[in-house]
């Protein structure tokens, strides 16, 4: 597994990939600091974290379309079949790089509000709690994509459908909202809502096992995608 993550760490680092994904996730952190911070004078760093939820439609599939589907236009995945490694471990070591290309701008975007601290009084309890929230979130639609990835050889497809997933997603509660059916349970699914409770400094255990839910139940389906196309 070890293999498998420095193998794709690098990867990511030697391509536009890996910077493409910080570069964005760190413009938008910069714009919305800017925006709502110092422009509109508000110590509510947490409200830049969870107006810009919106930015993982964008960067999530853009770094996790390659996880499989090129391995698979490729035929290289034939080489992770022959491995002596469970599928369990291989999609993992995949996991845990696109967590740390994820963690590396999180670490800078974790560091703002310390700096903004100087200049005025912020709730880092809740700045931090969000933080958390945001992170989940992140990791739980890295998930998604992953799955996605290893459903199609093609990266572009690999995508366009993972952007189409999370965008149902998160447009999800205004679309029950709107015809009315629905909206309790839909609301419940709903990734991008739940973020909105860490905003408010409320940290709900039941809101991290969901997240942790949903990245742990997609991994599986990815190793049971990969296992069906080893055996097929």
């Amino acid at each position: 597994m070890t293999a498998i993550f420095k193998r794709e760490l690098r990867s990511y680092f030697n391509s536009v990939t890996g910077y493409a994904f910080a570069a964005f996730l760190l413009l938008f952190t910069g714009i919305y600091t800017m925006g709502i911070c110092l422009a509109g004078g508000y110590t509510n760093y947490e409200y830049v974290l969870g107006n810009m939820a919106f930015i993982f439609l964008l960067i999530v599939p853009i770094v996790t379309m390659k996880v499989f589907a090129e391995e698979k236009k490729q035929k290289t995945d034939q080489l992770l079949y022959a491995l002596p490694l469970g599928m369990t471990k291989i999609v993992l070591g995949k996991y845990l790089a696109l967590l740390v290309v994820f963690a590396v701008p999180m670490v800078i975007v974790a560091v703002y509000p310390l700096l903004l601290s100087m200049y005025g009084t912020l709730n880092l309890k809740v700045v931090y709690c969000t933080v958390i929230g945001f992170i989940l979130l992140g990791a739980a639609l890295l998930s998604i994509g992953t799955f996605i990835s290893s459903l199609t050889e093609s990266q572009p497809l690999a995508g366009g459908l993972t952007f189409l997933v999370l965008l149902i997603n998160y447009l999800s509660s205004s679309i029950a909202s709107a015809i009315g059916v629905g909206e309790n349970f839909i609301e419940s699914l709903n990734l991008f809502s739940r973020l909105d409770q860490f905003v408010y400094g409320i940290f709900d255990v039941g809101n991290v096992i969901f997240y942790l839910t949903v990245t742990a139940f997609f991994l599986f389906l990815t190793v049971q995608s990969l296992e069906k196309r080893r055996w097929s």
